[in-house]
């Protein structure tokens, strides 16, 4: 089992690596799995210090992904129908866009930086994703509610190209600017000038936005 191990890393350019029990792997560094055509993770990892990238494949399940990793996970451009088997932490940035999600189930409750979730089908931002270090991303999806998305995002909220009707379950705490464009929102909201929006939320009052 662990020569298979080996030789699975040596062909996929990992190294750093440690050989666990259970036959997972952890690794001292970057784990670079992009563009290589694959359909499932190859070995099953247990935790990464660096960035893990697998994106830009024909994955749809992220089973063997590691439940850790330090710095960036990326499973961008994929076939994927579900975050389930994603990790359980990122400490920096979290990038599912480009995928086929109608849900956020199974991912992360915290990301330290950027959360990428734009151009899926997402439905709702239902998935226990609680606080963003960053800016959020949910663009280009079929949103029709924010209720269920993060309740702190550090950074920018980008919302734009949904089917919004209302703001009602946005965060509650908003550290840049919140861009809601092309979405079916009441005129009261489309008229209010970006500058405002930023800070209506710069100062955390977005129940001013929804009067």
């Amino acid at each position: 089992m662990k020569q298979e191990i080996h030789n699975i890393c040596k062909r996929h350019g990992i190294g750093n690596y440690t050989i666990n029990e259970d036959g997972s792997i952890d690794v001292d560094g970057h784990v670079d799995l992009s563009w290589k055509d694959l359909e499932r993770i190859p070995v099953k990892f247990r935790e990464i210090t660096g960035d893990f990238d697998c994106s830009d494949n024909r994955l749809n399940s992220l089973e063997g992904c590691p439940k850790r990793v330090g710095r960036g996970f990326y499973c961008d451009s994929n076939k994927l129908t579900t975050l389930e088997g994603c990790p359980d932490r990122v400490d920096e940035y979290f990038d599912c866009s480009y995928n086929n999600l109608t849900s956020l189930d199974g991912c992360p409750k915290k990301v330290g930086r950027n959360f990428n979730c734009s151009d899926n089908r997402l439905t709702s931002l239902e998935g226990g994703l609680e606080r963003v270090g960053g800016d959020f991303y949910c663009d280009n999806n079929n949103l029709v509610t924010l209720k269920g998305g993060p309740e702190t995002v550090g950074g920018a909220f980008y919302c734009g190209m949904n089917e919004l009707t209302s703001l009602e379950g946005g965060p509650e705490r908003v550290g840049g600017y919140f861009d809601c464009y092309d979405n079916n929102l009441p005129k009261h909201i489309i008229d209010n000038p970006i500058a405002e929006i930023k800070k209506i939320h710069r100062n955390n009052k977005l129940k001013i936005l929804l009067d």
